[in-house]
């Protein structure tokens, strides 16, 4: 059933790229093009195998080698991205906002089925108390429940703007010293990778809420550079292919599906947040997903 969904949230969102087939003679000439990846995508498996499924079912392009950038932070991947004299990455997923619509060229794909909108609390044990209780927004400002979130990433101005004190640092290595140093109580992670923080960030100490999930409106997209057509085409041909012939869905399964399973989703008193920033298309992809919650819990967690 999960197939049937994406078709109709791809097609409603693909407006600013119209992928174009290359002819069968440009398939056998074409080289093998190196495609520079973002390091924390490149890092992170799930978005690594999502660039390789949509860059796979587009041979007609040619052959392909994903790399791995050198080490920046997400605002200086952006700026490079759009600086067309720069050649440090092709490719990033981020979460998309107007702005960076604007500046860059978007593949409106919500990556991971719109869950990075869906935020958990990464905290320290001793901290759980503080969250006893919270169900709503108006709790969390109440608490003063300070929320730790990278300088750069679109969540800062959303959190901001729905009232709640966000602490910040460019690097996202540095915000788990920073929670384990009380600078802030909770570092809100999306739920399609705060089990690979937990898992890849010697995170032992920290716990996650088991009561609350923040939600908002906040599709990750891949983005490239706003002149490099051919690149954007192909994603948004492989995307389009792997949701229509079920793959796409297969790819959320295995990737995401335990994550659903696990955070008990469906058991969490949903806050939900205002995202005054996204573009129209992005935020009638946003309203969907937000609306389709329980029924995506449902089609995302483990077991038939």
């Amino acid at each position: 059933m999960i197939t049937r969904l994406w078709p109709v949230l791809a097609l409603a969102a693909c407006i600013h790229v119209q992928p174009t087939a290359a002819s069968e003679s440009e398939s056998k000439s074409a080289p093998t093009r190196d495609y520079i990846l973002w390091y924390r995508n490149y890092d992170n498996p799930a978005i690594r195998n999502l660039v390789e499924l949509a860059l796979r079912k587009t041979s007609e392009y040619g052959e392909f080698q994903i790399i791995r950038s050198e080490e920046i932070s997400q605002g200086r991947a952006l700026r490079e991205l759009a600086n067309p004299q720069s050649r440090i990455l092709d490719i990033a997923n981020v979460a998309t906002s107007e702005e960076r619509e604007t500046f860059l060229n978007a593949i409106p794909v919500p990556v991971d089925g719109g869950l990075l909108g869906f935020r958990v609390c990464l905290v320290l044990p001793e901290q759980l108390s503080l969250f006893e209780g919270v169900s709503s927004l108006d709790d969390l400002r109440q608490r003063d429940i300070r929320i730790g979130q990278g300088a750069h990433w679109p969540d800062t101005p959303i959190l901001e703007a729905n009232g709640i004190t966000v602490i910040t640092h460019t690097r996202y290595e540095i915000l788990f010293g920073m929670l384990r140093n009380k600078r802030f109580d909770c570092y809100a992670r999306g739920v399609s990778e705060v089990l690979f923080d937990l898992e890849h960030n010697k995170a032992d100490d920290l716990v996650i809420e088991p009561n609350i999930l923040l939600a908002y409106a906040m599709p990750s997209y891949l983005f490239v550079a706003p002149d490099d057509h051919e690149t954007a085409q192909r994603l948004q041909l492989g995307l389009e292919r792997a949701i229509l012939d079920g793959s796409f869905a297969v790819y959320l399964k295995n990737w995401f599906g335990r994550a659903v399973s696990s955070l008990g989703l469906d058991r969490r008193t949903v806050i939900t947040l205002e995202n005054p920033y996204l573009s129209e298309e992005s935020r009638y992809v946003g309203r969907r997903t937000l609306e389709n919650l329980e029924r995506r819990v449902e089609l995302l967690s483990v077991g038939d």
